[in-house]
């Protein structure tokens, strides 16, 4: 058996369940192994941010008692980690990881956040073992930046980890797994991929029992919901230029793309669960945890196999589960006939990417093809069926200037959403849009601290950090008047 110890470096200050947790603690745990997990996310003293506060101020959520209900620590966040660490003494100390969950809820910093909890401590006996996205992208840039990790998984990390564990246990040598990164003789040796998971039903079911009841707990709309994210799927057949779903595509060799925006043989990219071990999963977290919100983090909800999503339906609708999802899609899948699916599905919310207002801008530097006549019919069908809808902005692209910002204003209050989200640009590394910001000057070539919720790192002299958190503090204001 080998002992592994997630840590949860969630900085935000509210419950995520994140995915890549309970797809790994399922896995392990199903094989003999022992899991253990350190939360970060509850430690008001010297680490969380509290960004349900920021944005309920800046108006893209209504107002909770979200702050009320949940119990926060005055404990030192590494003295307890310390005493984890000493007293489960892992073999592995794990920490961020791809699942659908890529970058949203502050997932895309997580491997920074985790190093900065572990670098505090010393004589750790135990590999320091970590992936995610930016290990996917550039290991070379991580190991630069990050020096202490013993070792990166780029890709899918389900069953990487669990061969190593697998090895450690046999006391075999494990440095030739396939999907590693790590250093050797001041080398950085990247082993060869690993196959992409075809069955994510193999690597279900997915654990939830290492999170707290503080965890569970999601603002939602005003009230406080027990919620979870959730993933019915993996990938997106679109090749959007400012996407981290990019940097899987090109690790797994998916490069070729059409001139719609989406990537050739996409049917072998996306990947589902079983409708059977889907409804498995929902009833069980239902009646074990009372889950009333199951927050889907699929890519792209309406690109799942439509008869894995019409046998989901009859599951659910058959069922008499007090629960609601939501999604997230692109407007161009919201049509009469999936109006009626997602109702089947108890879909509540749907987030959908606006991006920005201007279709060419879009098209020729976000490689985003979305028609914006659809985009208005998508919302105007939502509100005549009752499904909550949510608009999702971007501010402070490369090349975008002030008044894309404006129209795009302009374009919200025509669309009227019932909720409106605005991020900040983040430059991924490995994307086009990145790429091409650091070219343009206004990024450099390895940016840590991203939150597209949080902070802006773009160093754009037109429009400027000052002008950037402007609109992200005022947006649904200037939207609503």
């Amino acid at each position: 058996m080998t002992k592994v110890l997630f840590i949860n470096p969630n900085k935000w200050g509210r419950g995520i369940t994140h995915i890549w947790i309970t797809s790994h603690a399922g896995i392990l745990k199903k094989n003999g192994h022992s899991v253990d997990l350190f939360d970060a996310t509850f430690y008001a003293k010297n680490w969380s941010i509290y960004e349900n506060d920021y944005n309920t101020g800046n108006k893209q959520y209504k107002p909770s008692p979200y702050l009320s209900q949940v119990k926060y620590s005055e404990s030192d966040v590494y003295v307890d980690l310390k005493k984890k660490i000493n007293t489960y003494k892992p073999d592995i100390i794990f920490w961020s990881a791809i699942s659908s969950h890529i970058h949203g809820e502050g997932e895309y910093v997580n491997i920074e956040n985790g190093y900065v909890l572990l670098e505090k401590i010393k004589d750790i006996n135990a590999y320091k073992i970590t992936g995610g996205m930016q290990a996917t992208a550039l290991p070379e840039n991580v190991f630069k930046k990050l020096p202490n990790i013993d070792i990166l998984i780029r890709g899918e990390s389900e069953l990487v980890l669990l061969e190593i564990c697998n090895k450690i246990r046999d006391n075999n040598n494990f440095f030739d797994t396939r999907g590693l990164s790590f250093k050797k003789n001041n080398t950085i040796i990247n082993n060869k991929p690993q196959p992409i998971i075809s069955n994510l039903d193999l690597i279900s079911p997915y654990d939830y029992s290492l999170f707290e009841k503080n965890t569970f707990l999601r603002p939602y709309n005003g009230k406080v919901l027990n919620a979870v994210d959730y993933e019915m799927s993996r990938g997106c057949i679109y090749s959007c230029a400012y996407c981290v779903e990019t940097v899987i595509q090109k690790y797994y060799g998916f490069n070729e793309r059409a001139k719609s925006g989406a990537i050739k043989n996409f049917k072998n990219y996306l990947r589902n669960k079983s409708p059977k071990i889907i409804f498995q999963e929902i009833e069980e977290l239902h009646k074990k945890y009372n889950i009333e919100l199951f927050r889907m983090q699929d890519t792209n909800f309406l690109t799942i196999d439509r008869k894995t999503l019409i046998d989901l339906s009859v599951l659910i609708s058959n069922s008499n589960f007090d629960i609601k999802l939501y999604i997230e899609t692109r407007p161009e899948g919201i049509n009469e006939k999936t109006i009626n699916l997602l109702k089947n599905l108890r879909v509540d919310g749907i987030g959908m990417g606006i991006e920005l207002a201007s279709e060419n801008f879009r098209e020729d530097e976000l490689n985003r093809f979305a028609d914006q006549d659809k985009i208005i019919e998508a919302f105007r069908l939502l509100k005549v069926h009752k499904i909550k809808r949510t608009a999702y902005n971007v501010i402070g692209f490369p090349n975008q200037k002030e008044d894309s910002i404006i129209s795009t204003i302009e374009f919200n209050k025509l669309l009227k959403p019932d909720n409106i989200t605005v991020a900040f640009y983040s430059p991924y590394q490995g994307t086009d849009s990145q790429i091409n910001g650091i070219k343009a000057g206004i990024f450099e070539d390895f940016e840590s601290n991203v939150d597209s919720q949080l902070r802006s790192v773009s160093k754009d002299k037109e429009l400027s950090k000052n002008k950037l958190e402007y609109y992200k503090s005022n947006f649904v204001e200037l939207v609503a008047n």
